[in-house]
């Protein structure tokens, strides 16, 4: 286990979470940055993200967002930055591409189906709000559905994919959506080395159980060989625990606030760093390495930081 590296990935803001909810939840671009740069130096090889806009902190997509705060993270770390095509369930998908299309980025996700994303449980637990915007956009996600059909996933992989040279962080969701990879690969639309991101504990995906990530690895191990990567991400306080395993598992880890804004019961992450510092710990006290930004890029056949458009 020693000789293996770890990729740590940390998601910085996403697109779930309200401003209420934290008040470390970066949503300024300067925020953002310095949040990210900050993951970066704690360890994370890639970072994951979105754009809010700096007013309300509601999600965005606007590529002039994103360039309020990717040339400086571009600048100041040599970590591989990956932009959301998720964006928002109330994004189009040309505005959930418009970010990644502007940069060109080394990485970029890609949700492999369609299916309910529900958030509006923790309305029962909220009790006030900084915005007007954000108990309707909760609401919302108990009617919406979040659209990724096999036309949308073709017009991502042509579009950005195959134009740009990006590769993909596919996340499943559940059991099916390694399966709706599987057909993509067997198009040849995809090729190795693939990077699997299982995503466990969202209301309407496979749930937060370690007998889950058991069997998602073992499907994956079924349909992909060893022509894979894979890593964990799980939602609250179902983080740390999961992506523990994952790595105990041979897997690589994910953490950030966009999947959870806690580091343990009742106590809020003060940045996304502080989490990347918790996981970097747990795994080098496991005896496992740290991968560098090079070595992730390396181990997933990314294109290189100089082909990313930005100064």
């Amino acid at each position: 286990m020693a000789a293996r590296k770890v990729i740590i990935t940390c998601a910085v803001t996403g697109s779930v979470h309200t401003p209420s909810m934290s008040e470390y939840l970066p949503v300024t671009p300067d925020q953002i940055a310095e949040q990210a740069i900050a993951a970066a130096e704690a360890g994370a090889a890639i970072l994951h993200l979105h754009a809010r806009n700096p007013q309300d902190g509601r999600p965005s997509f606007e590529p002039e967002v994103y360039r309020q705060f990717l040339p400086r993270i571009h600048r100041a770390t040599d970590a591989v930055i990956n932009i959301t095509t998720g964006g928002s369930h109330t994004m189009t998908l040309d505005q959930r591409l418009a970010g990644a299309l502007d940069v060109s980025p080394e990485m970029a996700s890609c949700n492999m189906g369609s299916m309910n994303f529900g958030f509006f449980t923790v309305l029962d637990k909220m009790k006030a709000f900084k915005h007007e915007w954000e108990p309707q956009h909760l609401e919302n996600t108990r009617s919406a559905i979040f659209r990724n059909t096999f036309a949308d996933i073709e017009s991502v992989f042509a579009r950005l994919g195959e134009v740009h040279g990006t590769r993909f962080e596919f996340e499943c969701y559940d059991v099916g959506h390694l399966y709706n990879l599987k057909h993509f690969v067997d198009r040849g639309l995809v090729k190795a080395p693939i990077f699997l991101q299982f995503v466990m504990g969202i209301l309407g995906g496979i749930g937060a159980d370690p007998e889950n990530l058991v069997h998602m690895k073992r499907i994956a191990d079924k349909l992909f060989g060893d022509s894979y990567q894979w890593s964990v991400l799980c939602a609250g306080r179902h983080q740390m625990p999961l992506v523990t395993q994952a790595a105990l598992m041979g897997g690589n880890v994910r953490v950030g606030l966009e999947d959870s804004l806690s580091v343990g019961r009742g106590r809020l992450a003060t940045s996304n760093a502080e989490q990347v510092r918790m996981i970097r710990g747990v795994l080098e006290s496991l005896g496992l390495e740290v991968a560098s930004p090079d070595e992730a890029r390396a181990m997933l056949g990314l294109k290189g930081r100089e082909r990313v458009h930005l100064p």
